[in-house]
């Protein structure tokens, strides 16, 4: 009877040490930070603020924005993975931060620390990133001045 309690406990150790390694192995590593950088905080943008800029943010912010943050920046879209849970843009409350450098930061990387968000580098220029920076930040929720 011994020799088949040590033999069924060494089984189970072994499943179970499995099942635990295959579940961790499962679990997609974060693709960058925990959190935004200190140093985008520091970022200024290259692209002033103006009508225009506004107007080019608001259009790419149509094209690749507001299917999860909704077409005011709210974060209530229908459309968005029923996983993720969208900012609310035009809150004051912007927990990855609300500098112009933070928020180019994450509009280029995604969103830490699940990065539900991806960032968009590489399929928009710099200076497109700018001007969603300038759109979002006129939506009201974050101070105009840091």
């Amino acid at each position: 009877m011994r020799r088949v309690s040590r033999g069924l406990f060494g089984t189970i150790a072994v499943l179970l040490i499995a099942a635990s390694g295959a579940s961790l192995a499962q679990a997609p590593a974060p693709a960058g930070p925990a959190a935004v950088p200190a140093d985008a905080k520091k970022m200024k943008s290259a692209v002033a603020s103006s009508a225009a800029s506004i107007e080019a943010g608001a259009q790419l912010y149509q094209k690749r924005c507001r299917f999860c943050h909704g077409n005011t920046g709210k974060g209530d879209s229908t459309m968005a993975p029923k996983t993720m849970q969208p900012s609310n843009l035009t809150d004051t409350t912007w927990v990855r931060g609300s500098s112009e450098g933070e928020i180019f930061w994450v509009i280029q990387n995604g969103a830490p620390p699940k990065y539900d968000m991806k960032g968009l580098k590489g399929q928009i220029s710099e200076t497109d990133t700018w001007n969603l920076v300038n759109y979002v930040r006129s939506l009201g929720g974050v101070p105009k001045s840091h």
